[in-house]
């Protein structure tokens, strides 16, 4: 800034009438200070912004009357403000994060610079000029708010998006709740009662019997059925994964956490969370699940603002819960809040009866899903599908199935490799009281050979087992079964 002669002196009086002229025709406020910090010289547009006349000002120290304080209104000392520290140092100094205070008590941000004033190389005093910036500061308030929520939506779209692609890619279609026998009706009528209350629903039954579609029809039937339903399986993600994907994280919660992330909590919001293999939880991750059931809140990985939802809860499991209770696997404050209502999914191999309708209803889902025209299973093919033991129940149904269509040329499925894998099954066991976990193994062993031990992938043995390739992982390993070398 060009500095402004002052006499030895200063006064109103003393500013020199063509300098006087263009101060007062500025449309910024411009105060004049003498070295004792009182006012020598204020413009109309200092008096118009802050209703201080110039006569009552003059003289007058001006911080007591328009800097006195804070923007929140605390006490502002003089000693502190930048115009004195101008004053004393000579250095100039702008600021643009502070308020002067009108007559009438109100405030208007500012901007502002304090210069010192010198005459033949001695400072004379200090000259402030500001501007009212509360329109800017207004302006950028909005651009920051409607930022902040544009940024929310796209976060909130995002993460959906990825949620529903994830569980588009991990669907191969609904497959209904079909069959007639007296565990499926008395399935369906667990699924009418409690489906539109609010209880904690603990889904039970083994690998591929539908638990969940159980969980699907629960949410479909409730108040919520107009809200998500997400899904999570717990046996999918490592520990130290588990607790970022249900609870999300923040940016720089750990490595890797490049961005800040929601959870499934967060995006089941008001709707349905559906957690598979719970069992398969960690009893740190159990104990902030318990915290959410009873407080329907938490935090996110990495931050310590609490976060309030409201879900609906639905959990499924392939193990006995109460047994894992007794072995210290699982808490037992946890098991009674989700085994609120239980419902047990029946194995395919205790409803055989159902396989007609069943085959007939996945027939129908597949020709759409391959593009075929099969139009019915024959009589004989029909028989051994009953005969057949299904260990893997109705996923492993509909993986024989869907590989029988893509072999077949014609209209009618007859099931030639399925009558020889029985037969093998029957040959084994002749004679042999096996274990479950003895079955379980052989049948696991089996796929992998038929799969050339290939285990992910659309053709690979969890595929086929209709589980997830880490669960396979898992049962390979407490089983004892490893890739021959």
């Amino acid at each position: 800034m060009t500095a402004i002669n002052l006499q030895q002196k200063t006064t109103h009086a003393d500013f020199l009438p063509e300098n006087q002229l263009i101060l007062n025709a500025v449309s910024e406020g411009i105060y004049g200070f003498d070295l004792e910090g009182n006012a020598v010289f204020i413009n109309p547009a200092a008096e118009k912004m802050t209703g201080w006349q110039t006569q009552e000002l003059l003289g007058k120290n001006i911080h007591d009357c328009h800097h006195h304080s804070h923007s929140d209104g605390s006490h502002y000392p003089k000693e502190d403000c930048p115009i004195y520290s101008t004053l004393k140092d000579g250095v100039a100094r702008e600021i643009t994060h502070e308020v002067f205070w009108r007559k009438d008590g109100s405030s208007f941000p500012v901007h502002y610079t304090s210069t010192a004033v010198y005459k033949d190389g001695v400072m004379m005093g200090v000259v402030a000029i500001f501007r009212d910036i509360s329109i800017q500061k207004q302006t950028e308030h909005s651009l920051r708010q409607a930022l902040e929520q544009v940024q929310a939506l796209s976060e909130k779209l995002s993460f959906e998006n990825q949620y529903l692609q994830l569980e588009l890619a991990d669907r191969t279609g609904d497959v209904g709740i079909s069959g007639s026998s007296p565990q499926i009706m008395q399935l369906i009528q667990q699924i009418k009662l409690v489906a539109n209350t609010e209880s904690t629903v603990l889904i039970s039954g083994e690998n591929g019997t539908g638990k969940e579609l159980v969980a699907r029809n629960l949410h479909r039937l409730s108040n919520r059925a107009d809200k998500p339903l997400v899904s999570v399986n717990c046996a999918a993600f490592s520990s130290a994964l588990l607790e970022s994907e249900l609870f999300g994280h923040e940016k720089g919660a750990y490595t890797g956490a490049t961005s800040r992330r929601k959870g499934r909590f967060e995006l089941a919001n008001n709707g349905t969370l559906f957690l598979d293999e719970v069992a398969e939880l960690t009893l740190e991750a159990q104990s902030k699940l318990l915290r959410v059931i009873q407080e329907q809140e938490f935090e996110r990985v990495g931050s310590s603002q609490t976060i309030k939802v409201d879900i609906r809860l639905i959990t499924a499991t392939h193990h006995d819960l109460l047994k894992r209770v007794e072995q210290g696997l699982f808490r037992m404050d946890l098991y009674y809040r989700l085994n609120v209502f239980p419902i047990i999914v029946p194995p395919l191999r205790n409803r055989l009866s159902d396989i007609p309708e069943l085959v007939s209803h996945l027939i129908q889902e597949l020709n759409k899903k391959l593009g075929k025209k099969i139009s019915k299973v024959s009589q004989r093919g029909m028989q051994k599908l009953i005969k057949h033991s299904w260990p893997g129940n109705v996923r492993e149904l509909q993986n024989v199935l869907e590989r029988e269509m893509i072999l077949s040329n014609g209209p009618v499925l007859e099931f030639g490799q399925l009558a020889a894998e029985s037969q093998m099954q029957t040959s084994s066991s002749t004679g042999t009281k096996q274990t479950l976990a003895e079955i379980e193994k052989a049948h696991i062993l089996k796929i992998l050979k038929q799969s050339q031990w290939r285990i992910s992938g659309a053709t690979g043995a969890a595929a086929i087992l209709g589980m997830p390739p880490s669960t396979l992982r898992s049962r390979m390993s407490k089983l004892g079964i490893s890739r021959p070398i």
